[in-house]
């Protein structure tokens, strides 16, 4: 049996609506497909691309859309209501047990804030609407990374870096995904070299990492790492303190295949790994290994 998945098709000026029509095939071998979004922003998009749309792709649209015109690659306060309130039916569909999971296609976080939605992006939402602390992990089978911040300003960072709260974190990372062995990475070069070029290594991380590991009883996280040569063996399981110590060397390596998975939620949510590309919008040129990833993970087929 396929499971039953909600497609979000994220910002209708961007590439989500090429990749589910170009990737339906394969998407139906995988799941149910249900898609939500725009009818318009979707005829509008296959005319775009010269591409048809099957028969059988199966199209929910949220009621009280805002009027739309297909402008590719531009951010607009109606490509921002469009693609929330097509996230937001998709979670409820989840949250009623109607599907067996959420497969969100990219949002632009700018066309979010146009239209006055107070959330920074879907992980932002759905602690919201869960009211828990769901965890962000980004990754391929080989490597993962869990994101302690995401997406705040670099210099609000250390602020956040505290021991009782990270320790909080690495508890309830370890009980989301049972690894056996995960890095923490240091927030300063060289992991602050013993206290030269920081303290934070070893006043709240150190200190966290091993209240974490008095708690489990069991050596599960080691650190703190230096962050620069975390990833050189292109494998393993780490805790990033901020967004792109943990996304820029990963994407490096593995741009293509990433997927993005929200831990510690009642519903099973992936989504891409990559943005909008608003660059390349309706040029026929997205790629689609992201996505069929996080298909397969929803399946059940990837193991993280």
């Amino acid at each position: 049996m396929r499971p039953k998945i909600a497609i979000t098709l994220g910002e209708p000026n961007g590439i989500g609506v090429e990749i589910a029509l170009r990737g339906h095939r394969r998407a139906l071998q995988l799941v149910e497909p249900l898609y939500i979004g725009s009818r318009k922003g979707v005829e509008e998009g296959a005319e775009q691309l010269g591409i048809p749309i099957p028969e059988d792709f199966r199209l929910l649209e949220p009621p009280n859309l805002p009027n739309f015109q297909l402008t590719p690659g531009v951010v607009t306060r109606e490509g921002g209501i469009i693609s929330f309130k097509s996230f937001q039916l998709g979670v409820e569909l989840a949250a009623a047990g109607e599907v067996d999971g959420v497969m969100t296609l990219p949002i632009q976080k700018e066309g979010w804030q146009m239209a006055g939605i107070p959330f920074k992006g879907h992980t932002d939402y759905l602690r919201h609407r869960f009211q828990r602390p769901a965890i962000m992990m980004m990754g391929v089978p080989e490597l993962m990374v869990g994101l302690y911040t995401e997406h705040i300003p670099l210099a609000q960072v250390p602020a956040q870096v505290k021991k009782e709260p990270l320790q909080r974190f690495l508890l309830q990372f370890y009980r989301e995904t049972q690894f056996p062995s995960i890095g923490v990475l240091g927030l300063n070069p060289h992991a602050g070299d013993r206290g030269v070029l920081g303290r934070e290594e070893l006043e709240e991380i150190g200190p966290a990492i091993e209240g974490a590991n008095r708690e489990l009883g069991r050596e599960i996280f080691f650190g703190p790492v230096v962050p620069d040569v975390a990833f050189i063996r292109r494998e393993g399981r780490f805790v990033a303190l901020y967004h792109d110590q943990g996304l820029a060397p990963l994407k490096a390596l593995y741009f293509r295949e990433v997927i993005n998975v929200t831990l510690g939620l009642p519903i099973k949510r992936a989504s891409v790994g990559h943005g909008t590309g608003m660059d390349i919008a309706f040029k026929g040129v997205a790629d689609l290994q992201s996505y069929f990833n996080g298909l397969e993970w929803l399946r059940g087929g990837i193991g993280l």
